[in-house]
């Protein structure tokens, strides 16, 4: 199998990379599962945009003081930037947000956002965002769209990539010839037993990064989202009670009905302080109470939340709903430039995949979609402007010898137990950096 473009995910960096890319290139587009079952399609609180140039300053500062001003600064300022051009495009491939009275385009406010700059589609952003670019990419003659194709490795020589070895939706193994490949796998959620993710995204990437020595950053950096609905049902992925809910006035209580935390204080923050007190008070959940927003609001605003909340026993209109952290998204992973290229000539890494350091040590609210968009189409505009030195290799494929990816189950955990153990490795790294600078300090 041969392509121009491989990209690896079909969720909204992959997508919207994929229509920034020269339509007379013939782009693939790969899936591990279907084409909607994306985190992208699950975000619901909404996307950030720079209002105006009198924002610049407190968006910037919002996001590096929830990243504990870990964050690349340069990249921060370049996803600020390119905020208003990314909501244009948007539009213009039909995305609906919410709108004030005189038709202009309305605001809300999230937890660690000290102005309102966040665009929604009722409680359903990142399904409005992502169905859109869908549609388009399913409308390009030159995108092909594949499901329940799974990439299994990457096909290199002399750390230069060439393509990849894919499962394909009837479990045959074949390699796919590429000039440039993208990597828009998601998170690692999956990995979990309590994540808001998708189960089948597993840190795919990340597992073939660390095989072929793609430089890595920060992947201990696992964010926990302080509210989920709580549920017994241990196969249950967390349904999301989404950050804006407490933006716009939602409160947290103790088993005894009491606050405890400032609720629109950075997620790690919040989360911390509910793990603490579900320890004091001996209970597997605390209470979120939506009553605070009008009705009307809660309604409209948020109807989603409100229809599985009531199909799962409470009706947050008259009573308080258990809420729970649970792992919720991927700040680390394969290191990458402004222009979204990895440490391997021809590899590209996007979205949840990759990092770019906007995040540092923990995300802002809303800032993931407008992230992903970003800098998928950064990546899009750099291969259009290195296409011409593209180097190739077909002789390589005819060396690749499938036969130690034939057992998929086996093959799936190794690359997990790889993932896992990368990751705690980097958390006792900085466990142990942590703890030589506070002795460091009382010196």
């Amino acid at each position: 199998m041969k392509t121009d473009i491989l990209i690896v995910g079909s969720g909204c960096s992959g997508l919207y990379a994929a229509l920034h890319l020269p339509q007379d290139k013939q782009i693939t587009i790969i899936t591990k599962a279907d084409l909607e079952s994306s985190d992208s399609f699950l975000a619901q609180g909404g996307i950030c945009m720079l209002r105006d140039e009198d924002d610049y300053n407190s968006y910037f500062q919002d996001t590096m003081k929830a990243g504990h001003y870990e964050n690349n600064r340069q990249s921060v300022d370049i996803m600020i930037r390119e905020s208003q051009r990314v909501i244009a495009d948007l539009i213009s491939y039909g995305a609906d947000f919410e709108r004030e009275a005189d038709g202009s385009l309305a605001f809300t406010k999230e937890g660690a956002h000290s102005e309102k700059r966040i665009l929604f589609h009722e409680d359903v952003t990142g399904k409005e965002i992502t169905s859109k670019l869908l549609r388009q990419a399913e409308n390009r003659p030159n995108i092909t769209l594949m499901e329940y194709t799974t990439m299994v490795d990457l096909i290199e020589e002399n750390n230069v990539c060439y393509g990849a070895v894919l499962r394909l939706a009837d479990g045959h193994l074949e390699t796919m010839e590429a000039d440039f490949t993208f990597l828009a796998c998601g998170g690692i959620g999956g990995l979990y037993r309590h994540s808001t993710n998708f189960r089948h995204l597993t840190g795919d990437a990340l597992a073939i990064a660390i095989r072929h020595n793609i430089r890595l950053e920060n992947i201990n950096y696992v964010q926990i989202h302080p509210t989920t609905f709580y549920t017994e049902n241990e196969e249950e992925r967390s349904f999301l009670i989404s950050e804006s809910v407490r933006g716009e006035g939602a409160l947290l209580y103790n088993k005894n009905m009491e606050r405890f935390v400032d609720e629109l204080q950075p997620r790690d923050v919040v989360t911390k302080a509910i793990l603490k007190q579900m320890e004091i008070d001996g209970t597997n959940h605390v209470w979120e109470d939506m009553r605070p927003i009008p009705e009307e609001e809660m309604l409209s605003h948020f109807p989603n939340i409100v229809a599985y909340c009531r199909e799962h026993g409470y009706d947050p209109v008259k009573e308080c709903i258990p809420v729970v952290p649970a792992q919720h998204y991927f700040m680390g992973g394969i290191k990458v430039d402004s222009s979204s290229a990895t440490s391997m000539p021809q590899l590209y890494a996007i979205g949840e995949t990759a990092c770019n350091g906007v995040h540092g040590r923990n995300r802002l609210a809303s800032n993931s979609l407008l992230e992903s968009l970003v800098f998928a189409s950064r990546a899009a505009t750099d291969v259009i402007l290195h296409y011409d030195s593209v180097r190739r290799n077909p002789e390589l494929f005819e060396k690749v010898r499938l036969e130690k990816y034939e057992n998929a189950e086996e093959y799936g955990r190794e690359s997990n137990e790889l993932v896992l153990k990368a990751i705690e490795q980097a958390e006792w790294i900085m466990t142990e950096e942590e703890k030589v600078n506070s002795e460091r300090g009382m010196e």
